[in-house]
């Protein structure tokens, strides 16, 4: 190269120093787009740590509470609330799902009354956790049935609505269930409550470990369908996920998630391209669990690599962060 080589054009001249990076960065990650997700047992004081996901921990209402609270400290101000409940609650049409002493209700009431308005209290609204079959809707003759399930969904996220809940969330991919819990919401006086709707539910094979914490994994009884395929989203499709969106914007939904985020980055772009609503990403418990035993065995930096996959979730357009990993990358400066 001659030595009177001009060079115009240096794009590594805003990268020099973390102060210049910082200046001109196209995507930030702050406390409050972070929700963090919590799996409440139906008992006044429990604490029972998840193996499979490291740092996780199901929490009676007690407990829960001071974790809520030292999170707060932390700035999180959201949380995603999953209910356990015993066998003696589960039957084959879940149900206890919508019972006023369910898991969490109370776990709403207790955080409600200890936090107010600090805190804004999302719950998850499917039926898989109260069946003894482990799905997500009610299942006859060998099938998971669209409609029967859709009154069940809407007594359950009115229950939870009635105990302080500031915004429901159905998880369950039953055809109209936004509209069923819009209808019951209004009906029951609570039309200032939200609704953020797993709107691209992907059947993934990332949910391992969330099944293993909310014990509701599909039975193995030959009688009932082996997997959720016949009402999640096939994994190999990408308009359809269009198609939800419409749906579930002209039923009434608040707020659009998609579920899983790291392998679906694509969808989560096209889903905010689409939509003026706020756009939520699930941030699920294999892609936790598998950063965590990496970062355990010493194959990726941690902190990086959970920053680096936030990131990605703002970058593509996610307004909504739900993730594990929140407390921690929040008390490690992470972000």
């Amino acid at each position: 190269m001659s030595s009177d080589f001009q060079m115009t054009h240096r794009p590594r001249r805003l990268r020099r120093s973390p102060v210049l990076r910082n200046l001109v960065a196209e995507n930030r990650v702050h406390a409050d787009q972070l929700v963090m997700p919590h799996f409440c047992l139906n008992q006044d004081s429990a604490s029972e740590p998840i193996a499979s996901m490291p740092g996780i921990t199901r929490y009676g209402r007690r407990q829960l509470v001071e974790a809520v609270g030292r999170d707060l400290e932390l700035g999180i101000k959201s949380v995603l609330l999953f209910g356990l409940a015993g066998a003696d609650e589960k039957d084959p049409s879940g149900t206890s799902s919508g019972s006023e002493e369910g898991a969490v209700p109370l776990a709403v009431a207790a955080l409600k009354a200890e936090f107010g308005s600090d805190l804004n209290v999302m719950t998850d609204v499917c039926l898989c956790a109260y069946t003894d079959h482990g799905h997500c809707g009610v299942v006859e003759d060998g099938v998971v049935r669209n409609d029967p399930s859709l009154e069940l969904l809407a007594k359950m996220a009115l229950a939870h609505a009635e105990a302080g809940a500031d915004v429901v969330a159905p998880s369950d991919m039953m055809d109209g269930r936004v509209d069923a819990i819009r209808d019951e919401l209004d009906e029951g006086g609570f039309e200032d409550i939200a609704i953020m709707s797993y709107t691209v539910k992907y059947a993934s094979a990332y949910y391992g470990p969330f099944r293993d914490a909310a014990d509701s994994a599909p039975s193995s009884d030959a009688s009932v369908p082996k997997d959720r395929k016949t009402y999640q989203m096939d994994a190999r499709n990408r308009w359809e996920a269009r198609r939800e969106v419409v749906l579930d914007e002209s039923e009434g939904a608040d707020i659009l998630m998609v579920k899983p985020g790291l392998a679906y980055l694509d969808v989560v772009a096209e889903v905010e391209r689409m939509t003026d609503l706020p756009v939520a990403v699930y941030n699920v418990s294999g892609e936790y669990s598998m950063v965590k035993a990496a970062a355990e065995r010493g194959w990726v930096d941690e902190a990086a690599v959970v920053s680096e996959n936030l990131h990605a979730f703002a970058r593509a357009g996610a307004d909504i962060l739900i993730t594990y990993h929140a407390r921690e990358a929040l008390q490690g400066g992470w972000l």
